[in-house]
């Protein structure tokens, strides 16, 4: 009989999106071996989604640079070595995280094989024959099969900070927004991979306007630094119910303040698998990418145009960007005032 694993170690996906996808790995793991230590090994900035989980038990966060880079300064393949490691799963695609797991003397090292990486795993996991149809989830639990775990119905999930969640109900008391009876709509026009991703900044705009004919109605546009700007254009001149938090939240703000929304309005992106892991409705648009794939997992209504090039999963359209100018304002206002009547249910 197979010793039981005491100290297992995960490589978390290094986008957002991706990482939220990747957690119920975390759960079913727990549940098979409730006695064993957990960590996870993720980029500091992603740190925060996974500090109160309450799953883990220890975060191992570095910083990528000319090198890799532990956040206290220590090599990470030291940090791997002290932490007697017996086996490592990885997440990530990558060599480099496969050579970080072998330099680190993790004794059982599991993975998705290519990039040259097979030799270094110890159990190469084979990925679907067709990755598009079947969701990023699912294929993240593959590789819980060398452990004796079979594809699970854990759903992703985050952990909340309770103060983090304190402190943005008291910011959204002082705009005016009474919880449990203002209808509190978010809205991330902004995509990390490419405005491909994204619809039209106009259109968010229109919707915004019809959303505010509503007058109890208020409106949180969310983005990061790199979609300020974007943000600004889209809420210029509009009501003080239209707030601009865009560059303006931690990821742990993010997060504490997505969770009180009574419904999100998004491009595919990191916010939107975020809101599906809190159990918040959700309108998600989809142009360029497969919602098959990474649409948002049992939750929420999917706009996606069945245009013969999508999904092309480019960062910029080089033609008539077809897929998103066919989503039309009122449907996705009639979708977001559905999944609204949903909430308030």
């Amino acid at each position: 009989m197979t010793e039981e694993p005491r100290n297992i170690i995960i490589r978390m996906p290094n986008w957002i999106g991706d990482l939220v996808m990747a957690t119920p790995l975390l759960s079913d793991l727990r549940n098979r071996f409730p006695k064993a230590e957990l960590t996870v090994m993720c980029q500091s900035n992603l740190s925060p989604l996974l500090r109160q989980d309450t799953d883990v038990d220890q975060v191992l966060s570095f910083t990528k640079k000319q090198k890799w880079v532990h956040s206290d300064s220590a090599d990470i393949s030291r940090s791997l070595k002290l932490g007697g490691f017996d086996v490592g799963i990885l997440t990530t695609n990558s060599f480099s995280s496969a050579w970080w797991f072998f330099r680190g003397n993790v004794r059982r090292r599991i993975g998705f094989g290519g990039n040259f990486r097979s030799l270094l795993l110890t159990d190469k996991v084979s990925e679907p024959v067709n990755k598009e149809i079947e969701h990023q989830v699912v294929t993240y639990k593959r590789l819980l099969a060398p452990l004796g775990i079979g594809i699970s119905e854990t759903k992703p999930r985050l952990h909340l900070d309770p103060e983090e969640v304190g402190a943005a109900k008291e910011r959204l008391r002082k705009w005016g927004v009474v919880l449990g009876k203002t209808p509190l709509i978010g809205i991330n026009p902004g995509a990390a991979y490419g405005s491909a991703k994204c619809w039209l900044p106009e259109r968010f705009r229109d919707v915004t306007q019809k959303l505010m004919e509503d007058p109890d109605c208020f409106v949180l546009y969310f983005g990061d630094s790199s979609t300020s700007k974007l943000v600004n254009d889209i809420c210029s001149g509009m009501p003080q119910r239209v707030i601009n938090l865009a560059g303006k939240t931690t990821l742990a703000e993010l997060v504490a303040t997505l969770s009180l929304c009574s419904v999100l309005l998004t491009n595919d992106s990191g916010p939107m698998h975020m809101a599906a892991a809190l159990n918040i409705p959700l309108v998600a648009l989809f142009g360029s990418t497969n919602p098959v794939k990474t649409g948002p997992f049992g939750i929420g209504q999917v706009i996606h145009k069945q245009v013969s090039c999508s999904p092309c999963y480019r960062r910029v359209c080089p033609i008539d960007f077809r897929c998103m100018t066919s989503i039309g304002v009122n449907e996705v206002y009639e979708a977001v005032r559905k999944q609204l009547a949903v909430k308030l249910k």
